[in-house]
């Protein structure tokens, strides 16, 4: 039994903690939150015993073998820093930081420690990104030419304003998409050999980017768009093109749910095919393979999940982009 502490009693420790509570090979063993009046409505809501009122006494409980850190975008670094110093291994919600300063000081004490750890970008677990990857192994699509994502949601309101603006909370999604679609079609290297152009317009708020685009072309000729937006609607795509065909996402591919999750393929000048995959919600999944991979003896997954140099990679991506959305291009 995999017995796992929350760090915090925000919405998305309250979806960690239903998707660990579903599986038969993890607890909820305890919960720490700064409001007491917060936490301990999240113990009561999830059955957990035990509620702390800082990091550090959590993290000093014998009986906790892994940490979610469901904690603001920017204190990541210094909770996985103070999990990995006391051997926890970790599943810290994305984005890995909001500097790259504070990636690398993340990923040194991570790799020091020896621990697991895993970036929750969630949706890389769900199978339907395996489907993904067979089908760009697979050659369906030819050479690839181009890809194209947007992710937006009217969510401002309700973020952290230190956690970055809409590249840290949204951006990392398509981010991370484009960089799988490049290392499983061409190899590891193939996503850091890449100039890009971006453009923004900041929040009048908080100083924060809150519409995005960029731009990147590959030095192998592969060209890519992708745009975030946290202050506005709620859509998505992702389109992966080829020189024999276009692959398509016909569901929320950063959201996957529970039952089926649709890839469309559609061979120029054929009727398209439809790929579902069907299976349990992206949390679940993130929990089930946290689970394989601690039973295996990993220190992380294996791909599709996140490693902690694919997670580095795209820290470096969206530091670069937002870096040219206040540059102006």
């Amino acid at each position: 039994m995999l017995r796992w502490g929350i760090l915090g009693t925000s919405f998305i420790s309250d979806t960690m903690a239903e998707a660990i509570a579903s599986s038969e090979n993890s607890s909820l063993e305890a919960v720490m939150g700064r409001d007491p009046g917060r936490l301990e409505a999240f113990g009561s809501r999830h059955g957990i015993a035990k509620g702390y009122g800082d990091i550090g006494t959590l993290l000093g409980d014998d009986n906790i073998d892994i940490v979610y850190v469901g904690l603001p975008n920017n204190v990541h670094h210094s909770a996985v820093i103070a999990a990995a110093k006391r051997g926890k291994a970790i599943v810290s919600e994305k984005s890995l930081t909001v500097t790259m300063a504070d990636a690398h000081t993340l990923a040194d004490a991570v790799r020091t420690s020896g621990v697991f750890f895993m970036e929750g970008l969630m949706y890389l677990n769900h199978p339907v990104i395996a489907e993904l990857g067979a089908i760009l192994r697979s050659g369906r699509l030819g050479q690839l030419r181009s890809i194209n994502g947007l992710y937006a949601a009217d969510i401002a309101k309700f973020v952290n304003p230190a956690g970055g603006g809409t590249l840290f909370n949204l951006g990392c999604y398509p981010a991370s998409l484009l960089h799988y679609v490049m290392q499983t079609a061409f190899g590891d290297d193939a996503f850091g050999l890449r100039k890009i152009a971006g453009h923004g317009n900041m929040s009048e708020t908080d100083g924060n980017i809150s519409d995005a685009a960029v731009s990147a072309w590959f030095s192998n000729g592969v060209l890519a768009t992708l745009q975030s937006t946290d202050s506005f609607g709620m859509a998505w795509n992702f389109a992966i093109y080829g020189d024999k065909g276009v692959a398509r996402f016909k569901t929320n591919p950063w959201l996957p749910v529970a039952g089926d999750n649709i890839i469309e393929v559609e061979i120029y000048g054929k009727a398209p095919d439809q790929i579902v995959s069907t299976g349990l919600d992206a949390f679940q999944h993130q929990v089930l393979t946290t689970e394989a991979a601690l039973r295996d003896g990993l220190k992380q997954a294996p791909r599709p999940s996140p490693r902690l140099a694919d997670s580095l990679e795209i820290m470096g991506f969206l530091t670069e982009w937002d870096a040219c959305c206040r540059a102006g291009g």
